[in-house]
Formats: structure tokens, sequence, C-alpha cells
């Protein structure tokens, strides 16, 4: 028995009438307590309610992955600064045309990185290259945060590649639109940084940190620190880029201060190029 509700079956579609009919018009709903619960807005942002808004952004994204073979993926964290060579070229030019040394400056600055773009492009087709002819439960998919730099760039090389990419995203104040080479039905965008968190680990056979900055730190020690206490079964974690993470953290330091063990160091490697990076996830897998 299918329990699958058509969106158009009338009950539902009662049910999203009125709040179609305020939003074409551009007026604001007020409170109705005779309003189905789930077609209620004022209801589930209350306070209350929020257990069942983190459920529903757990479920939401399970649910669509499943549907579409998505079991076991490539997590790649990295800046949303960074621009390919040639878009980063183009920002320079332009802030040069108007005159903003400032902008400029940064530019140039950021304009260093741009390889790590190009490098997480090709990253990411390798990986969509590997699975294009392997039985489903042997597929390996990227997975970013669905934004900009080192994200668009291995999403890209996975859509180059031939394969489907996960993206997922978070509201922020200062948020971009979901870049345009993660697969559009696996898109998605959260409010709870909790769950998204999550939704990075529940299928991640691999992580891949590009260089960035607090995000990517983040997620960094969120995946170190699950390995390491064994809330996470053992995967590959891979710091791309030596010099930048060597003169970024001094994990060294951290064991003789005694506050790590000497094993822990051993839970991550440093890899330069993206062959590297796929090598240390096919020697870890013996694939």
């Amino acid at each position: 028995m299918n329990n699958t509700h058509n969106l158009h079956d009338k009950r539902l579609a009662d049910a999203w009438a009125t709040l179609q009919a305020h939003a074409d018009q551009g007026l604001p709903l007020d409170p109705d307590p005779s309003r189905i619960a789930f077609a209620d807005p004022e209801f589930l942002l209350r306070r209350e309610t929020r257990g069942i808004r983190m459920q529903l952004e757990l479920m939401k994204p399970d649910i669509e992955q499943r549907a579409h073979g998505i079991e076991n993926t490539v997590v790649v964290f990295g800046s949303a600064r960074f621009r390919s060579e040639e878009d980063a070229a183009a920002m320079i030019a332009q802030a040069e045309l108007s005159g903003d040394t400032a902008a400029s400056e940064r530019w140039r600055r950021l304009a260093r990185n741009s390889h790590y773009y190009e490098k997480a492009r090709a990253f990411g087709k390798l990986v969509a290259q590997y699975s294009n002819d392997r039985e489903p439960q042997d597929k390996l998919f990227i997975c970013t945060g669905g934004g900009p730099g080192i994200m668009q760039a291995t999403n890209r090389g996975a859509h180059e590649g031939g394969g489907l990419s996960v993206g997922l995203a978070i509201a922020l104040p200062m948020e971009e639109e979901a870049n345009p080479y993660v697969t559009p039905a696996l898109s998605f965008k959260f409010h709870y940084f909790a769950i998204r968190k999550m939704h990075f680990m529940m299928r991640a056979k691999a992580l891949v940190a590009f260089p960035g900055g607090f995000g990517t730190l983040d997620e960094l020690f969120e995946v170190i620190t699950l390995v390491q206490t064994k809330k996470s079964k053992p995967v590959p974690i891979v710091l791309f880029g030596s010099d930048y993470w060597k003169r970024l953290i001094d994990f060294d330091f951290l064991v003789d201060e005694g506050v790590i063990s000497p094993g822990d160091v051993k839970l991550f490697e440093y890899v330069d190029a993206p062959e590297d990076a796929w090598s240390a996830i096919k020697r870890f897998y013996k694939l």
C-alpha cells in the first residue's frame, strides 16, 4: 500500500490554498486556530515546535538522498572565498578599474589560492569518474556545503565527471544561492547547524579539508573529535595543502603539551595533489 500523499489531493491542496493566496497577494498571515497544523507557519515556527522542525530537517535530505541512491559520500570542506583563476583575475581587474585599492589587494591575496580551486575541481572529477561504472553500493558521491569557492569547485568537478553531487547549504545572513553545479534534486538548505553536521557524517566515507577559515576548521575538528572519541567509525581524513595546514596548526605542540595523544596525529594525513587525496581514500578502503 502506498501511503505517499499526492500534493494535488484535495485534502492537502485545501490546506495550502490559504497560504498560497496570502503569498500571491503579499498579505500577512494571521494566526488561525482552525488552520491544519502542518500547513500553519505560525504554529510550526513556535518555540515549542522546534523539535519537529529539527526532525523535518533530518528527514527531508535523508529521504531524498536515499531515493537517488546516495549512500556513501566523500565530504569536502574549504574556503567559500577562493575563486577560479579566471574569476579571480576578473575581480582584480574590476577592482583596479574602479580605483578600489583595498578591494584590489584583497582579491590579489585571495588569487594566490586560486590553485586550490582548480585542485578541488580535479579531485571532484576523479571521484565522479571512479563511481560512474560501479555498482550502486560501491559508488562514492561528492558532498559539500553547497556554496561558492572550494565547494563550488568540487561540485563542478563532479558535474564535469558525469556524477551526481550533494550540497548541504546553511541559511545565513550573508547567504548565497547554492552553486550551480550541485545536482538540483540534491541541493538542500538547513537552518540548524547541528542537523547539517549530522548529514555530513551520516554517509561520509572520507573527509577532504582544503584550506579555509572558521567554518572549515569547525567541520574539520568536529570530524576529528568524533573519530578520536570513537563516536564515529574511522574514515580517511585528508588535509589538502600541507604548507597551509602545518603553518596554521601545530599538532606536534598539542602532543608535547599532552592535550592529545601521539597516535591522534595519525588520524589524518597531508596531501598536495588531487591524485594523492584520492589515493589516500583508495588505500584506506583497498579500492
